[in-house]
């Protein structure tokens, strides 16, 4: 048996009773995805944790994306359906944020899925925290196209200051894994869409998570709660797009804080490649 003093230096959120109900905003963006759009909708609308709203965005769908996420919402009033033109995962997620009524945003990508126990574990993480966190995220496997785990997945118990070690690598994984106060976000502003604008789209995610790492402590919920789909149509398996996307942000956060030792960006790229 683990001691609780041992849990909780490692970083474990101890369950407990949920002592207030927040409202969480689950923002899902989606293209072309009718293939996978309802089971990820009913992987969202199954958790142990209710009282949540989820709004779904799609990007300029061609497909019959739209007709399935408007008949799941007739069975379930708690699922808004906005429509933009085609404009990228980052503008898609920070229209989806811009309309949330949540405390806490939950980001989800079309093809994903969450484990039921999901939102209520990092909702506890969240409670039991300090107002200097502003993200819990939990443990993700990668699953194929029929959902079953591949044998890869990702999980790591870096917590607190975490920054630098951000900037080595994403160590939460991906964009589905993560629960973030909605007013830390209104802090360090949305998802960058410019890296759509220069043809570098697929680390938006991390991104973000390095600007909300400059400013809030992250905490983490030593779980398995994310199946992250990994398939050759996903952004991710854009080997090019991901490279550029990847440098770009390097560069940035190299030219604010030069006095970071360079040994921390060729980590970066090591790990990354």
């Amino acid at each position: 048996m683990v001691d609780p003093k041992t849990k909780q230096k490692e970083g474990y959120c101890q369950e407990q009773p949920l002592s207030s109900f927040p409202l969480v905003s689950v923002i899902i963006p989606t293209y072309n995805a009718d293939y996978y759009i309802e089971t990820t909708l009913n992987s969202v609308r199954s958790p142990t944790y209710k009282n949540i709203e989820v709004i779904v965005i799609d990007d300029g769908s061609q497909d019959q994306t739209a007709e399935i996420v408007r008949s799941v919402a007739q069975q379930d009033g708690r699922i808004i359906l906005l429509q933009q033109p085609n404009s990228g995962v980052a503008a898609g997620r920070n229209f989806g944020i811009q309309k949330a009524q949540g405390e806490l945003i939950a980001p989800i990508d079309a093809d994903d899925i969450w484990y039921p126990e999901n939102l209520e574990k990092q909702l506890q993480c969240f409670l039991q925290a300090e107002p200097s966190v502003g993200l819990v995220y939990g443990w993700s496997v990668d699953i194929d196209k029929s959902g079953l785990p591949t044998g890869e997945f990702r999980a790591s118990r870096i917590e607190g200051e975490v920054y630098k070690t951000l900037i080595c690598h994403n160590f939460l994984g991906n964009s589905s894994a993560s629960l973030i106060r909605s007013d830390c976000l209104e802090k360090v502003g949305g998802y960058n869409c410019k890296l759509k604008e220069n043809n570098a789209q697929g680390c938006e995610d991390w991104e973000l998570y390095l600007r909300l790492a400059e400013h809030y402590q992250f905490r983490v919920v030593p779980e398995f709660l994310i199946g992250y789909r990994k398939i050759f149509s996903s952004m991710s398996c854009d080997h090019a797009s991901m490279a550029k996307s990847h440098t770009l942000i390097l560069q940035s956060v190299r030219q604010k804080y030069p006095e970071i030792p360079a040994v921390l960006y060729r980590l970066s790229s090591s790990s990354f490649y």
